[in-house]
């Protein structure tokens, strides 16, 4: 294999920087302007190529996506809704293992892989993503590369288009690893990054679940849980079926691993909630020597267990194969935490190119492409892949 190319593909070129003229407008005068108006988007959801679902081991992935975890089950989806997802998780895929096939390093596999899902509707992510309980859009995305474990994350940004494409630049245009709320939104306007109105992101079918939580919240009793009154925990009758944060995890032609996630949190969260998606070891983890992983479900207990990190750790420290480390982790170690009330899944790939993808909800929108480009998209419990135990 050829070593993987460092520079970013033509097609993924940032923007020039702006003047320096242009960086001393406050950012309050340019939100103002972006709330005048909404420019007007089409949507990119065109059909793909249905997948494949072959039941053969991977053994030569080079890159896997999830679309979040949750209560995913076939009798709730129509045709027509399964083969839209399987057609933008199969978009996703196909936009990373193009640059991998050209050379590309992880990281802008990963990047690509990403945008096609938080440009769309259809997951918790980018266009897509839930609404506070303040009836505002708020986005976290983490990013990290495995050879130097370089990683970067935005938290609680309102006007970013692609909060995985911001992660990446704070890995690699500053010196810090995590920057949030306006901060994260003026650096981004320094690396040239246009910022979009916060109704950009608004979706008819989030505000209406919006509403109906307002609704909800307006009539509860006085007894209801601290859970509930956070607005950290989705009430489970409530719920959409399809609603999921994104993430991908990918290996390049060099060898070098990379995750990335890409979330709008949980719906109705207050008080500047920060859940699991940008923090490093929680949300995305990448390491050469072990394995790429990205997380989704319910982020206070993927904080708790430091989910990837374990998964990596288990590898590292106690021989384990990935299919292993990240079952025991997800099915066995994720339920003990506090009151055992956490739930979701993981994504994994290590440099061998064998995957994982545990979870503990009904379903997980889930799918990875090989190295000869087959492709293979799943998202319920009863077809779910992740590689044999040890001894199996």
């Amino acid at each position: 294999m050829c070593v993987a190319c460092l520079t970013r593909n033509s097609t993924m070129k940032r923007k020039e920087s702006p003047s320096p003229a242009a960086l001393a407008l406050p950012l309050a005068a340019v939100l103002a302007a972006l709330a005048l108006a909404v420019p007007a988007r089409a949507q990119s959801d065109n059909a793909m190529q249905r997948a494949t679902t072959t039941a053969g081991t991977p053994s030569d992935v080079v890159l896997v996506v999830h679309g979040g975890a949750g209560s995913i089950e076939e009798v709730d989806m129509t045709d027509e809704e399964a083969e839209a997802y399987r057609a933008k998780l199969t978009e996703a895929l196909r936009a990373g293992y193009e640059v991998i096939q050209n050379g590309g390093s992880s990281l802008d596999a990963v990047e690509a892989a990403i945008k096609p899902m938080e440009a769309s509707r259809m997951f918790n992510s980018g266009r897509g993503a839930v609404f506070t309980n303040a009836g505002t859009v708020e986005h976290d995305a983490s990013i990290m590369e495995g050879e130097t474990r370089k990683a970067g994350a935005v938290a609680g940004t309102k006007h970013i288009a692609h909060p995985i494409e911001a992660a990446r630049l704070v890995m690699e245009e500053s010196p810090h690893v995590m920057l949030a709320r306006q901060g994260a939104e003026e650096f981004a306007l320094t690396q040239g990054m246009d910022l979009v109105p916060n109704d950009h992101f608004y979706a008819d079918e989030r505000r209406a679940r919006f509403l109906e939580d307002l609704s909800s919240d307006a009539s509860s009793s006085d007894g209801a849980s601290a859970a509930d009154e956070a607005g950290v925990r989705v009430r489970a009758e409530r719920a959409p079926a399809h609603l999921g944060t994104v993430g991908a995890a990918a290996l390049d032609q060099g060898g070098t691993l990379a995750a990335g996630t890409s979330t709008g949190g949980t719906s109705n969260k207050r008080w500047g909630r920060i859940g699991d998606s940008p923090i490093i070891g929680a949300g995305s983890y990448a390491d050469n020597e072990t394995a790429a992983v990205s997380s989704t479900g319910w982020g206070e207990y993927f904080i708790r267990g430091v989910v990837p990190h374990d998964i990596a750790s288990m590898m590292r420290y106690g021989d384990a194969s990935l299919a292993k480390a990240a079952r025991t982790v997800i099915n066995e170690k994720l339920p003990e935490i506090g009151d055992g009330q956490g739930s979701g899944g993981v994504i994994a790939l290590d440099a061998e190119g064998n995957v994982a993808t545990p979870f503990i909800t009904p379903g997980m929108f889930r799918g990875w492409i090989t190295e000869e480009g087959e492709v293979v998209v799943r998202f319920y419990g009863k077809d779910q892949y992740d590689g044999p135990m040890d001894g199996e």
